[in-house]
């Protein structure tokens, strides 16, 4: 049997504080990449020569820009605008207090709003789980028995934790991405090995979430 396995290395997008506390979703703002022991972490974790993607928002080139400044020898990044993140419409550029009366809103623990719920003018978590995962798929595809260095998104990153682990877009929800962290997900393709003995089987395998690059 033979195990093809592509090494997804997520890492989300350094801390954007230009927003001064207002929602921005899929807005393009900049990030602040002036951590420099963070940097200096990622360059030791993350594999050389990989492949690298960002989203088309300015942010992720940001920071993988610095990942590279901070030593780390990888190529010009393929943008890939279906890793972008989740779109809130209207709600963007909107303090979160302007928004206290919107029962949806107020509802949720760990996002803005229920994993199914589709804020006016944008999409819902489950609308960015069905946009991401088909490109994962598709760019695990493209680099088979390789490494990927993605540099994405919060709502991104819980995505590809839906697809990996079969989850609903609530229970993808509970999980924390901070910052800068990196969490490494491997697509495994079994040659072969489905039941009828010709198809191949596919499944995910998950090997770290949420690791502080300092760590």
């Amino acid at each position: 049997m033979t195990a093809i396995v592509t090494r997804w290395w997520w890492v989300r997008h350094a801390p954007v504080t230009e927003n001064e506390g207002r929602i921005y979703g899929a807005a393009d703002l900049n990030c602040v990449t002036d951590d420099a022991a963070a940097f200096s972490g990622l360059a030791d974790l993350l594999p050389e020569k990989a492949r690298l993607v960002t989203s088309h928002l300015k942010r992720t080139r940001q920071t993988a820009d610095a990942i590279r400044a901070a030593g780390l020898a990888l190529p010009e990044p393929l943008v890939e605008p279906d890793i972008g993140e989740q779109s809130f419409g209207d709600w963007q550029g909107k303090h979160h207090a302007e928004l206290q009366t919107e029962e949806a809103f107020t509802g949720h623990h760990f996002w803005l709003c229920p994993g199914h719920f589709r804020p006016p003018g944008g999409e819902s978590f489950a609308d960015l789980i069905a946009r991401t995962a088909p490109a994962i798929e598709r760019l695990s595809d493209d680099h088979p028995d390789g490494d990927i260095v993605a540099v994405g998104h919060g709502g991104t990153i819980r995505a590809a934790l839906a697809l990996a682990l079969g989850l609903d877009a609530e229970g993808a929800l509970a999980f924390t991405i901070d910052n800068l962290s990196v969490t490494r997900l491997d697509r495994i393709v079994e040659r072969g090995s489905a039941p009828d003995g010709h198809r191949d089987r596919r499944m995910w395998r998950v090997v770290m979430v949420n690791r502080a690059p300092h760590a």
